[in-house]
């Protein structure tokens, strides 16, 4: 189990470096791919994946990926409505074919997994995106393994023993510690090409603490849904790891968190 988890994690990550230094077209088809997987797995779990109601989320999926690239919907609030009034419209034409939590997973599955997803695409493409973007996996994945390791060696006090026992709360500072220190060693690292002040390499490091903060919110929520729906994994595409939001799970929050800090604080 280790040999293949460590495998599977080893090619997803070499996946994860071709999309995000080529960027662009690639990277936004290649998002495109992981959500739609992602929002098929969710909406298994309520029994709509193959639904006409599933449907209408995928083409919400489609649609939001193309305005991302040629913006042909001028305002997201127009996107927003639409979907759900036309969500809402199959609900009612098929009433009762489908309960109010499928029709609510399925207008809040496409933000919750592809919009902010999509926020990796947004940050890659901002200036100094191709070095900005990987805080997003240094305040999730690389804060998940200092939490792990700082967990294990002095975790005492659990965070939410409810939801996963093996969480501390130690793990939980440490998390947040090495992901600031791990920012900053990549802020001197490429301090020229990012034209970084040591001023701005704090700044960053911020950014990726309150990201490391919020990326258990998305480790925990995904836990939660998990719990609830008394089951392991979300699905079985990536061996050792599960699916694609067991995967993403802390990825999916840290992205629009560090997209969003980076906007205002940075360009």
């Amino acid at each position: 189990m280790f040999r293949t988890r460590l495998l599977s994690g080893i090619i997803l990550v070499a996946a994860a470096l071709v999309l995000i230094i080529t960027g662009g077209e690639v990277l936004l088809a290649g998002l495109f791919t992981v959500s739609m997987i992602g929002v098929f797995e969710l909406y298994r779990i309520f029994q709509m994946e193959k639904s006409l109601l599933g449907g209408i989320g995928y083409l919400a999926v489609l649609v939001y990926y193309v305005n991302l690239k040629i913006s042909f919907i001028s305002e997201m609030e127009m996107f927003v409505l639409g979907f759900l009034i036309l969500i809402m419209a199959v609900y009612v034409f098929k009433f009762p074919q489908y309960k109010a939590n499928q029709v609510f997973a399925g207008f809040t599955g496409v933000f919750y997994v592809a919009v902010m997803l999509s926020c990796i695409y947004q940050t890659r493409m901002m200036t100094s995106g191709i070095y900005v973007v990987w805080l997003i996996f240094l305040c999730s994945w690389g804060s998940d393994t200092c939490a792990y390791c700082v967990g294990v060696l002095i975790g005492r006090h659990k965070m939410a023993p409810k939801l996963s026992p093996k969480k501390s709360v130690e793990g939980a500072v440490g998390g947040v510690l090495g992901a600031a220190l791990l920012t900053m060693l990549y802020g001197w690292i490429f301090q020229e090409q990012m034209n970084l002040t040591t001023e701005y390499i704090f700044l960053l490091a911020g950014i990726s603490a309150v990201g490391a903060l919020i990326s258990m919110i998305g480790d925990l929520a995904a836990s939660a849904v998990k719990r609830d729906y008394q089951i392991k994994d979300y699905g079985k595409l990536i061996p050792g790891h599960g699916g694609i939001l067991d995967r993403f799970d802390s990825v999916i929050f840290t992205a629009p968190i560090v997209y969003y800090l980076a906007r205002y604080l940075i360009s």
